[in-house]
């Protein structure tokens, strides 16, 4: 399998609000920038969004090294949060429902497709691909403001 690298980022003015997402793939010299948003929306579904367009658009399953800031993602994923809300039919373990069924949904099924390994970066730090998608998201969020 290929392996790809991918970053994401979401971004949302006011919570909910305005909201954008930025993802950038990289495989070997090829690299492409993704970005969308909604005009009515929360951080945490940008952040979500932004896996799911990035992983949606590989044509084949791969090997994938997830960069995200947002700890949302990359616990609900590695600690398995989300595999058991789906599993007790979208309730969290204090019986509350939980948040953004229908994404984590879509990127469970994503992460099934593809082998997905999980890297959590410090955002607005150093890292040039973080910043870049973010500048993404951000511009994306001011298009609806």
């Amino acid at each position: 399998m290929k392996t790809v690298t991918i970053y994401t980022d979401g971004a949302c003015s006011g919570n909910p609000g305005p909201g954008g997402w930025g993802a950038i793939l990289m495989y070997g010299s090829h690299r492409k920038e993704m970005s969308g948003g909604e005009a009515q929306t929360t951080n945490n579904r940008m952040e979500l969004t932004g896996v799911i367009a990035a992983l949606e658009a590989l044509k084949e399953p791969c090997v994938v090294e997830l960069y995200s800031d947002s700890k949302y993602v990359i616990d609900g994923l590695g600690k398995g949060w989300a595999r058991g809300w789906r599993a007790r039919g979208w309730v969290k373990s204090d019986k509350k429902p939980a948040l953004n069924p229908d994404l984590w949904g879509r990127l469970l099924d994503l992460c099934e497709r593809h082998t997905v390994n999980l890297h959590w970066v410090k955002g607005h730090a150093e890292n040039e691909f973080n910043n870049r998608c973010d500048q993404l998201a951000v511009a994306e969020s001011q298009k609806y403001k």
